[in-house]
């Protein structure tokens, strides 16, 4: 177990050190990132601000030492400063994790507390009006796109109806639209690879072995299968982070709520590089962090994974 643990720490430094060299080279494939700040000087920039945007960011150094500047700073959780704001972009970043965090995490709870139950019933009445129903909705709801989705939702519950708010975040009522979007696709997800597992599952011979033993219904079901089923949804939910950010940029610029996915959105339209960056490793970094806490359950679920 030792072993699997510093393998998965030393891949999780490896892909850091890949990425952080990707979105170094990004940020600088268009050229020397002080010509995407000019937008900030109505009037043009002078030699004057161009030398102390090359000093302020470490622009005016070879691009190999402007790595090693930038990465360092990265490790102490440095991430530059704003084009926009003028500010430091960790800070911009932490004011906005909040707002994104309650969305994922309610999300993610509604997903599985939803896609578990229906992949297990789709599953276990297999070729039946449910079996059918869950099937149908693994495939639509994962194709439905996630904008298309929220305006229908505005369209019905904020203009028709009236009852919730269609963008602010104020109020348990401002968040279930913002959470129906997200984890609909999450639960068309989860309850596709649950029946799946399920049906290979309850199939297999000691799940027979336990009905024959007069072993309950209920308990074969949820204590028997799912125990065992539960390997293909768990190394999904290690992609669940980077779904759930993939979806909050879109879902944040319907709803206007002030999270990351919009901030990323204000930061491409400002040209704000540092932004960029630093969305790009946290994200990284929260979806190398699930994926290997992921892992390392898995591991402790089934044994056989330590030593594959």
């Amino acid at each position: 177990m030792v072993t699997f643990l510093l393998r998965r720490l030393a891949f999780m430094a490896v892909t850091l050190f890949a990425v952080s060299i990707l979105v170094f080279g990004v940020s600088r494939a268009s050229g020397d990132p002080r010509y995407t700040a000019m937008f900030q000087f109505s009037k043009g920039i002078t030699k004057e601000n161009w030398d102390a945007l090359g000093e302020l960011y470490g622009l005016d150094k070879p691009l190999v030492v402007q790595y090693l500047i930038w990465a360092g700073n990265a490790l102490r959780g440095d991430l530059g400063i704003s084009f926009a704001g003028k500010r430091p972009v960790s800070t911009v970043i932490l004011e906005k994790v909040q707002a994104t965090a309650e969305l994922a995490i309610l999300a993610t709870a509604f997903a599985v507390a939803v896609g578990i139950p229906l992949g297990v019933l789709s599953a276990v009445r297999r070729g039946t009006i449910f079996d059918y129903l869950g099937r149908y909705y693994a495939v639509a709801g994962q194709a439905v796109p996630p904008f298309w989705f929220a305006l229908v939702l505005i369209l019905i519950f904020t203009v028709w109806l009236g009852w919730l708010p269609g963008a602010k975040r104020e109020g348990w009522d401002s968040y279930i639209m913002p959470v129906l979007t997200l984890g609909s696709g999450l639960i068309a997800g989860i309850l596709r690879l649950v029946r799946s597992s399920m049906l290979e599952v309850l199939d297999s011979e000691y799940v027979k072995l336990a009905r024959a033993k007069g072993a309950s219904a209920r308990a074969v079901v949820w204590k028997h299968a799912l125990k065992n089923a539960v390997a293909a949804p768990l190394t999904y939910g290690g992609l669940l982070i980077s779904l759930l950010f993939m979806g909050t940029v879109i879902t944040e610029s319907v709803f206007g709520w002030p999270g990351l996915g919009r901030m990323t959105i204000q930061a491409t339209l400002n040209n704000d590089t540092p932004v960029l960056s630093g969305v790009v490793m946290f994200a990284t970094l929260c979806a190398i962090v699930g994926n290997t806490t992921v892992d390392i359950i898995h591991a402790l679920i089934d044994p056989r994974v330590r030593y594959t």
